[in-house]
């Protein structure tokens, strides 16, 4: 059976669980998860921390059933109750599982095009399984396509729609990505596009980008695509000054047209706390005028230059052409995405697109965990 000590000297209770197991759970730690203190609907947390001395100290603890009971030494003399399965589950020093949290399986030219991940749009539209396990998918290779949409600017929304809300962004709801007159972004143009990321200038980029082709006729035009965390991994192993320099020194990034002037900073290459890589910015066509201290623009040039180089390697660049019905999902803050240039002479190309969050993509993947 289960058992529960204080600790005092630590200001702890040590709860050994059935299984052989043991944990520490700080006082106040416990006082402030008191089950008691989250709202019975809403489960947002009530709980007026500052209400809670911070030399808080337990008079007593015991297990009751699959409970732990904990009686405090305070003004009011409460007691909390927690369930042993849910202490187990939230043990301090351990990150809690996450199911959305897929882990990525970084890949370089030998995927190929045939070793992307696709689907139907039928499949993820009737079949909530068949949704998550797509977005598992996508998540992991950071690539996907959906097959066999119709051809109608909403078929792919209604698919992004199947995750969350779409984001909005200077550029609208939607976008069209097609040669058009008076063009203010490079990919209203038929010219060749080089590897990159969408809106490095915004505050947030947009998380997930899809593609949805409705006509890709003309000669040229194709999709390239590369893996960001890959050539960063690489890059750390190979270059570790530049990839120092990448991922501590933030840059500006700039959009502006007659309507509006959107400006950032951001570090090419940025990583979480424990130093893994989370996020590509790159972008060299709205990277803006460098501002950086003459004793280092150099060096930063250099490494800036060299990631550049390794996005156009063969090593890493998957190409394919889509076709009308087919669309591209990819994680904007991952895979970097360019472009063939095309001859609008010889045909018709057109591609509706759209964004969803992280965010949204990631909760999403969390509620079909509980439900499909």
């Amino acid at each position: 059976m289960a058992q529960a000590v204080l600790q005092p000297e630590d200001a702890c209770v040590l709860v050994s669980f059935t299984d052989g197991t043991s944990a520490r759970y700080p006082y106040i730690w416990l006082r402030d998860n008191d089950p008691a203190g989250f709202h019975p609907d809403t489960q947002e947390r009530v709980t007026d921390l500052s209400a809670i001395p911070p030399d808080l100290t337990a008079a007593s603890v015991a297990i009751s059933g699959s409970h732990l009971v904990a009686h405090w030494q305070d003004e009011s003399q409460s007691s909390s109750r927690f369930d042993l399965a849910w202490l187990r589950a939230y043990v301090p020093g351990t990150r809690v599982s996450d199911p959305a949290h897929t882990g990525f399986q970084s890949w370089r030219s030998d995927l190929g095009a045939n070793g992307i991940p696709r689907v139907a749009a039928q499949e993820v539209l009737a079949s909530d399984r068949m949704l998550r396990d797509w977005l598992e998918q996508t998540q992991i290779i950071g690539v996907s396509i959906v097959e066999g949409l119709a051809d109608t600017t909403e078929a792919g929304m209604e698919v992004a729609r199947r995750i969350g809300f779409l984001r909005q962004t200077n550029f609208g709801v939607t976008f069209e990505v097609k040669s058009k007159p008076n063009p203010n972004n490079l990919a209203y143009t038929p010219i060749a596009l080089p590897l990159h990321t969408d809106l490095t200038n915004q505050e947030l980029p947009p998380g997930f980008q899809f593609l949805h082709c409705l006509a890709n006729e003309a000669v040229g035009g194709g999709s390239l695509f590369c893996d960001g965390y890959a050539i960063a991994e690489d890059l750390r192993d190979q270059d570790p000054e530049s990839f120092e320099l990448l991922s501590t020194v933030s840059v500006p990034f700039r959009f502006h047209d007659h309507e509006t002037d959107i400006r950032n900073r951001k570090k090419v290459i940025n990583l979480d706390e424990e130093g893994r890589v989370i996020e590509i910015c790159f972008n060299a066509h709205l990277a803006d005028i460098f501002d950086l201290e003459p004793a280092l623009m150099q060096r930063y040039y250099r490494a800036y230059r060299q990631f550049m180089i390794m996005t156009r390697s063969p090593e890493y660049l998957v190409t394919l052409k889509l076709r009308g019905g087919e669309m591209v999902v990819f994680d904007n803050r991952r895979i970097l995405h360019g472009r063939d240039a095309f001859d609008p002479q010889t045909g018709y190309r057109h591609l509706h697109g759209c964004y969803v969050d992280r965010g949204e993509f990631e909760s999403r993947l969390r509620v079909l965990h509980r439900t499909a």
